[in-house]
């Protein structure tokens, strides 16, 4: 039979994606997700919604992710799938499946973490596209709705995290600061759009005093809270009439605190090979503030694209990819957990 690589399936269920993706030697072949637009209206992520609509989409998102990448299912080497952090009714139920998966095909399980999916996104290769990947060691400014964290990336398999929020992630402050004024969840992406109409500098919120390399968001979105309390007693109008200002200031204050704990990490240890994964680097103002401190800083700044910053399958599978290679494979009876560290 023909050697056609490594070719391994990912299945990504943390929260309210449902995603499946094939690699081939580090070589995305497909990445299907599958939206959850059932918690809009409730502002937030419903745990239990979630693992209903979880289950009602993975058989069809993996098998358009096989027929997208062109192959037939007998050619997957191993199932890579998310084992934590994230909800775990979500989790469950990839978990599951993917053990199915794994004895029906009679393939290797290989279970990863999410976090570490983020950060090796940077790795995953597309055909055509000039492959880029950070050098090692390098530092990551992992952001997303659960996590901000900084992480000194010694190999794929090997990373430490010098740094993290003690409470509340940036993506929470935008998120919940978002609701309070009004706008739809998510409220980052509502956010990073109103800002770019707004004076970041019009009004100005608190910022912790965190010793170290270590974050916490929670003080900001409590005063961001009060603040606006006491401006609409005064102007009930207060939130419509200064919205783009607000979420300008918002997003400026937050990208400043994640970025002076970024430089005095690339100071502390003098690693110039900056990277950033997770949600918010989708953010277009964090982004331009990278760029503007990779200039004055003399930063090799590595941004993934849009379409690997989400939750999406592409980076379990290319988590799962390097785990294969080491052979680095789990039980059936692997379960998934809520909380972890990397």
């Amino acid at each position: 039979m023909e050697n056609k690589g490594i070719t391994i399936l990912g299945i990504e269920s943390s929260c309210d994606d449902t995603s499946a993706a094939v690699i081939r030697d580090g070589m995305i072949l497909s990445n299907v997700v599958a939206n959850q637009r059932v918690h809009e209206e409730y502002g937030g992520v419903v745990p239990e919604l979630a693992s209903r609509a979880h289950q009602q989409n993975i058989i069809p998102v993996v098998e358009t992710a096989i027929k997208r990448a062109g192959i037939d299912r007998n050619e997957i080497s191993a199932v890579a799938f998310t084992r934590g952090p994230g909800l775990l009714g979500s989790l469950l139920v990839g978990t599951s499946f993917a053990k199915g998966f794994s004895l029906a095909l009679n393939v290797p399980l290989i279970e990863v973490n999410h976090l570490q999916g983020h950060v090796l996104a940077l790795f995953i290769r597309e055909n055509g596209v000039d492959y880029n990947p950070p050098k090692f060691p390098f530092l990551c400014l992992l952001v997303s709705g659960g996590n901000s964290q900084i992480i000194l990336v010694r190999d794929h398999l090997h990373m430490e995290v010098i740094g993290q929020t003690i409470d509340d992630a940036a993506g929470e402050a935008f998120d919940k600061c978002a609701k309070v004024m009004g706008l739809p969840y998510p409220g980052g992406p509502h956010v990073d759009k109103l800002a770019k109409e707004g004076n970041p500098l019009r009004f100005e919120f608190s910022r912790p005093r965190i010793p170290g390399l270590d974050y916490s968001f929670s003080g900001l979105k409590t005063n961001f809270l009060y603040f606006l309390r006491d401006e609409i007693r005064k102007n009930e109008n207060f939130v419509e009439e200064n919205k783009a200002d607000l979420c300008a200031s918002l997003q400026y204050t937050i990208i400043e605190i994640l970025l002076n704990k970024l430089k005095k990490a690339a100071k502390e240890t003098g690693i110039k090979e900056i990277t950033v994964a997770g949600g918010v680097s989708a953010n277009s103002g964090l982004r331009n503030a990278l760029m503007e401190n990779a200039k004055k800083h003399h930063w090799n700044l590595i941004i993934p694209k849009f379409e690997y910053t989400m939750d999406n399958a592409a980076m379990i599978a290319i988590t799962g990819y390097y785990k294969f290679l080491k052979q680095e494979f789990v039980e059936q009876s692997t379960v998934p957990f809520a909380r972890t560290q990397l």
